[in-house]
């Protein structure tokens, strides 16, 4: 029977109205993150003492405004995706819960990490007058939020530390020249591209095995868990607690390592004493099934989740605020703030706070799929590794003097723990003698006829569990980073200096 004029105008209506919804939310994020920026705008002018270069501190807090919103919507979802793809929190949970424990990392113990970008990346002596380090500094700033903002556009996790880092080199070299920067920094942070997502990978890797090992491979899983999973949960209490005495807390605490170390042991004892009663009720209702013994780890994960955005928010925000703090210190103090110690106004730290959560409440989905859902399938076990070999990573980089990217630890982690999945279910395929295109190549003992070693060939293909895609496109981000912001600050720099008669 034909449809009728007004169910076809109804139809009209209803797809009118979708499409209005649609664009109202496309509009809206954009929206409230410009009126943010007025906002730090409004801030910055009502915050900042006059003076004849109080315009620039202006003009850097808006800047570092939308860095911040660039890092919440990038960065942060470094933390979130094992938890969202694991399906132990749901989006709009992970956002509330990573939007909270940020800032209160940044507000409560942000570093100040001005020492860092005025001494370990520029060198001792340059002759870099006060107006020149602000735009110095203005222009790491800006090209590093762009480069970011970028790479959140097409899903790509990229390390916001180095693209601040890079921003400084840039403009540093179109500044000074080469000998400005200590070049020995930067080769530091080259090796850190190889050894971050290794070590983040190689962790989690080896934690999931001793999992399955120790529970998931157990003929009588849920005495095996009974066991072992209070255990876990008291290493992940024990490595958080040390993580946030060494990390997450160094602005307000500088505890030695011998009390790092008995924090972690203290905390980890209450956490297994908290686990035993939780885990023996939840083994009740668990039986053998791999899924609900999965489910254990479940409030771990989630707990695991916070304490890592809340340490992140305590240092991470240095790379929104630090170059601001750098420029209000030089317009305050002059030439001094370049090479010494400078505090951290309480304002500054507010707007990098405020920043990243916003950011990541209003962009952050994209990445945190990209982490979460789009590298390999997690659950609540996998997100587990890949936040505890985070935490660790970190930890035994920060012990040894190795600079790491938690972006790069984590995106690493998620594809060891895919990586060992792969291998594990392609156990028993024979090895393929075949090349991509089919061709057969040799017959070896394992593959007697061309025809087997095809058809093993197109077992393995339907058993990647990893996808490839994802990990060149990754990695091409981050071994572009800190080049593509150098180049970016540099010509920005060279704008400013044409514009201000430098």
């Amino acid at each position: 029977m034909a449809k009728s004029a007004i169910d076809k105008d109804l139809k009209r209506v209803n797809q009118l109205r979708d499409a209005t919804r649609s664009t109202s939310r496309a509009i809206a994020a954009p929206g409230i993150a410009l009126v943010f920026l007025l906002g730090a705008l409004v801030w910055a002018v009502t915050s900042v003492a006059s003076g004849p270069m109080a315009y620039l501190v202006v003009i850097a807090t808006v800047i570092a405004a939308y860095m911040a919103l660039n890092i919440g919507a990038n960065d942060v979802a470094n933390n979130m995706g094992p938890a969202v793809g694991a399906r132990a929190l749901t989006l709009g949970g992970a956002l509330v819960i990573a939007a909270v424990c940020e800032a209160a990392g940044a507000l409560l113990a942000g570093g100040d990490v001005v020492n860092t970008i005025s001494r370990d990346i520029i060198a001792p002596g340059t002759d870099l007058p006060p107006n020149v380090f602000t735009y110095v500094m203005m222009a790491a700033l800006l090209s590093a939020a762009l480069w970011i903002n970028l790479a959140t556009l097409i899903g790509a996790p990229v390390s916001t530390t180095h693209s601040v880092i890079g921003g400084v080199v840039g403009a540093g070299i179109a500044a000074a020249g080469m000998s400005a920067i200590i070049w020995p920094t930067m080769g530091r942070i080259v090796a850190s591209w190889v050894i971050s997502p290794v070590l983040g990978g190689a962790l989690a890797a080896a934690l999931l095995l001793v999992i399955n090992l120790t529970i998931l491979n157990r003929r009588e899983k849920g005495e095996s868990a009974r066991i072992w999973v209070p255990v876990f949960a008291a290493l992940m209490v024990g490595i958080f607690a040390m993580y946030m005495a060494m990390k997450g807390l160094s602005r307000v605490w500088d505890p030695a390592p011998h009390m790092v170390m008995l924090v972690g042991l203290v905390f980890a004892g209450i956490g297994w004493a908290v686990a035993v009663p939780f885990v023996r009720k939840g083994i009740a209702q668990a039986g053998n099934s791999n899924k609900k013994i999965g489910a254990l780890f479940r409030l771990p994960l989630i707990f695991a989740t916070a304490l890592l955005s809340f340490a992140h928010g305590a240092n991470d925000v240095a790379n929104a605020v630090g170059p601001l703090a750098a420029i209000v210190a030089v317009v305050d103090l002059g030439e001094a703030a370049a090479t010494g110690s400078v505090a951290l106004p309480i304002w500054v730290l507010a707007i990098g706070a405020l920043g990243i959560a916003l950011g990541l409440a209003l962009f952050g989905p994209r990445v945190i799929r990209t982490v979460g859902e789009k590298i390999t399938k997690l659950n609540e076990i996998r997100g587990y590794c890949v936040a505890l070999s985070a935490a660790v990573t970190v930890l035994v980089a920060s012990a040894l003097g190795l600079p790491v990217s938690s972006t790069h630890i984590a995106v690493g982690a998620v594809f060891g723990v895919g990586f060992l999945r792969e291998g594990v279910s392609n156990r028993g395929i024979r090895n393929k003698a075949v090349s991509p295109e089919g061709v057969f190549l040799k017959t070896d003992h394992l593959n007697k006829t061309p025809e087997e070693a095809v058809a093993n060939y197109q077992k393995r293909r339907k058993r990647y569990l990893v996808r490839r895609q994802h990990a060149f496109s990754i990695a091409a981000a981050w071994i572009i980073t800190v080049p593509m912001a150098g180049l970016l600050s540099a010509g920005l720099f060279l704008v400013m200096s044409m514009l201000f008669g430098l």
